[in-house]
């Protein structure tokens, strides 16, 4: 089930007081700013990320109770960190590495399968690992995207990651329940990682969106986080998807995408 929900980056009506939120890939971007979004509203986080010094700047801007440096990919150490994590806690968001797109003709098998095992195997082991130290009617966060919904040549395991990701969570809400599961499907975000892949063409891409998406500006950082801590708070949202692209897949469903 997919929802279009109304969220706006200045939103502070979720309340996640004496909570605490766990964000996996929190020293940049989405996962930083929702770290800063739930301590404002009261809530103790924790941080990882794969670069310790990154890592140690974010912890300290937002005042985390702890950050753990690992590879989301270490499925082993993962474990570890869940294990030796203090609980029980409230909320798990779980952000990535960008998408991997290739036509299958150039397809490198080794970031293949990197990217399945992102989208697959990391949304299962972390709810194995985290659900058993969780306070029942918290929640499982993860990072999907709405721009591969449309097929397109290169597109290929993207596609298929992100609907395989929104069918999964589905599941994941009943097995776990009453742990709640969702997924935050993203278009075009203005992020660290957003400029990494576009390089010189960032600026050309932002003022593309600025005149053509509905809500006339770029989805940045901030409004993504609004969502996850709406999610995390509203304990009647569970095994769905909700989408947060300031309207761009209208436009391509309309040949102007």
């Amino acid at each position: 089930m997919k929802s279009q929900v109304l969220v706006t980056g200045s939103s502070r009506s979720s309340d996640l007081t004496g909570q605490t939120v766990v964000v996996i890939g929190g020293s940049s971007g989405i996962g930083l700013e929702t770290a800063r979004l739930a301590r404002a509203l009261g809530a103790e986080v924790v941080l990882t990320a794969r670069d310790p010094e990154r890592l140690r700047v974010a912890a300290d801007e937002v005042g985390a109770r702890d950050a753990v440096a690992f590879d989301l990919a270490d499925l082993d150490r993962l474990k570890a960190f869940f294990e030796q994590l203090a609980g029980p806690f409230d909320h798990v968001l779980v952000t990535g590495p960008g998408p991997y797109y290739s036509t299958v003709a150039d397809m490198d098998f080794d970031l293949a399968r990197g990217e399945l095992e992102h989208r697959l195997l990391t949304p299962l082991a972390v709810a194995r690992f985290a659900a058993p130290k969780m306070h029942p009617g918290g929640s499982l966060l993860f990072m999907g995207g709405t721009g591969a919904r449309a097929a397109g040549v290169g597109l290929t395991l993207t596609s298929a990651g992100s609907a395989a990701l929104e069918a999964l969570v589905a599941d994941l809400a009943l097995e776990l329940a009453p742990i709640r599961v969702n997924v935050i499907a993203a278009g075009f975000v203005d992020t660290p990682l957003s400029a990494s892949l576009l390089g010189d063409e960032l600026e050309t891409r932002r003022e593309q969106l600025r005149a053509s998406l509905p809500i006339r500006r770029v989805v940045e950082p901030v409004d993504v986080a609004a969502l996850a801590a709406h999610l995390m708070s509203n304990t009647a949202l569970t095994g769905a998807t909700y989408d947060i692209d300031g309207g761009q897949q209208l436009l391509s469903n309309h040949g102007a995408g």
